[in-house]
């Protein structure tokens, strides 16, 4: 089943930057990573996936159903970390898992669950300011997948964050993947993505260029390859 798909989405912003021709699906129970070289439009693309912009032509749909028209109770079932993560520099962690859990209107012990995952523990009563940035990245994954979302859409997952704390967002992914949810997520590290995707989606000045089979050896060079084969294409190398 499909849960979020694109359908020839573009959007130009005032400086000419912008995406364009934007095609996929990403269906319940999938992993699909999103890889490319800074500026390339992934914050962009998961922006659009979100609402967050609006394409200048194409569709999103979520669950079959535009942005515009999808009911409240579809947004409760989405986890989204995007650029950075959402809270309040002033609230504790609690506080900040107590708001998020709020939010969706879900079971109090949740927020238990997630600070039991997450090992956030001996940092529950400090406001969220005050953390490390590993600390507020492991706060910022917890709020957006303590709900249990069916569609889950993060940028850059793994910044920051220790090698413990990369292998419990590795576990969880793949324990909600198993659970039926659909995936999108993006980073520069192709060696984590490959661990855990099911597909991979080359992204380039905007657009999306082909994909990646995770189990491809030497994956970064196929990555950087087909990028440089990308730009020799536009005429963007001498």
């Amino acid at each position: 089943m499909i849960v979020l798909e694109f359908e020839n989405v573009g959007l130009r912003f005032r400086g000419g930057a912008g995406v364009q021709g934007l095609t996929f699906a990403v269906t319940a129970g999938e992993i699909v990573a999103l890889v490319g070289l800074n500026g390339a439009g992934k914050t962009t693309l998961m922006r659009l996936a979100l609402g967050m912009l609006r394409a200048d032509h194409g569709t999103v749909t979520l669950h079959g159903s535009l942005m515009a028209e999808l009911p409240a109770s579809r947004w409760r079932e989405v986890g989204a970390m995007v650029d950075a993560p959402l809270a309040y520099p002033e609230l504790t962690v609690r506080q900040n898992l107590t708001v998020a859990r709020l939010l969706r209107g879900t079971d109090p012990r949740l927020v238990d669950d997630a600070i039991a995952r997450w090992q956030l523990g001996p940092v529950v009563d400090r406001r969220f300011r005050h953390l490390s940035l590993g600390n507020q990245q492991r706060v910022g994954l917890a709020a957006a997948l303590q709900h249990e979302p069916r569609l889950i859409v993060l940028d850059e997952p793994s910044n920051a964050l220790d090698p413990a704390s990369v292998i419990v967002l590795r576990e969880h992914l793949a324990e909600r993947a198993r659970d039926g949810a659909a995936i999108l997520v993006s980073s520069h590290h192709l060696d984590e993505v490959a661990r855990i995707a099911d597909r991979i989606l080359v992204m380039n000045a905007g657009r999306l260029i082909g994909g990646l089979d995770p189990a491809t050896p030497d994956l970064e060079r196929t990555f950087f390859a087909r990028v440089l084969e990308d730009d020799e294409h536009r005429g963007c190398t001498p």
